[in-house]
């Protein structure tokens, strides 16, 4: 039986049976609105990025919710020995930054969509620089793959993996057990967008909307109100 959004066998089980449960060990768990994950069909998980260890937590949120995530992972990574045959065997896209072969990541993942992936997708592009660990200004690379694909943008926050391992750090802080908040919102509207060229402005405008519905789930989890505006690192 073909399995086109799966790992090999092998890999799932290493998943499952290594890493699921040590994630259960080390973080306690405050998960909300789960059910809004789509069970089937393509689709593009935006995620906030705060820790390191965030896409191994928000992949076993992901995975207790019936989808298995696509995670884009950059190339250098699949040239590490034994590191290298995980992230390829756990079905990760390389993603060339700041070269010719940058659109390949994109390319890809629009194929996984079609083949029913879930494309779990850090617009930010990295871990956040906000002073306040609030999301910054997107990258537009998830904005144009929603906009070609048609695939719906699921905004998912989450808090807490910054207090396991702070951005920079190597060594985890695992005592007192930390607690991994997540949220889901509703699909982000980005129908107004429909039959545009995908144009700077255009691809600005809705990686701004994406931002923002994740910010909303954020500020939810929080309990504080978001900045009104996102932290741009190229204006500091």
């Amino acid at each position: 039986m073909s399995r086109p959004e799966r790992p090999s066998r092998f890999w799932e089980y290493f998943a499952v049976v290594v890493v699921r449960p040590l994630s259960w060990l080390l973080i306690k768990k405050d998960w909300r609105h789960g059910e809004r994950i789509p069970r089937k069909g393509g689709v593009i998980i935006a995620v906030n990025h705060l820790s390191w260890t965030d896409p191994v937590l928000i992949s076993h949120f992901l995975y207790n919710n019936g989808r298995w995530p696509v995670i884009l992972a950059k190339a250098g990574l699949f040239k590490v020995p034994l590191l290298g045959r995980a992230v390829r065997g756990l079905l990760a896209i390389p993603v060339f930054r700041g070269s010719s072969e940058a659109v390949k990541s994109l390319n890809e993942s629009e194929q996984r969509l079609r083949d029913g992936g879930a494309i779990l997708f850090y617009p930010e592009g990295t871990c956040t620089r906000d002073p306040e660990l609030w999301p910054m200004v997107g990258k537009t690379g998830a904005a144009r793959l929603a906009l070609e694909s048609g695939a719906p943008v699921i905004p998912v926050a989450h808090w807490g993996a910054q207090e396991l391992l702070p951005y920079g750090e190597k060594k985890p802080r695992l005592f007192p057990r930390k607690t991994f908040h997540v949220s889901v919102g509703p699909p982000v509207d980005l129908s107004k967008y429909a039959g545009s060229p995908p144009h700077a402005d255009v691809l600005r405008e809705a990686t701004a909307d994406i931002m923002a519905a994740i910010t909303e789930q954020l500020a939810e989890l929080r309990g504080k109100k978001a900045p009104e505006s996102p932290y741009d690192p190229s204006r500091q």
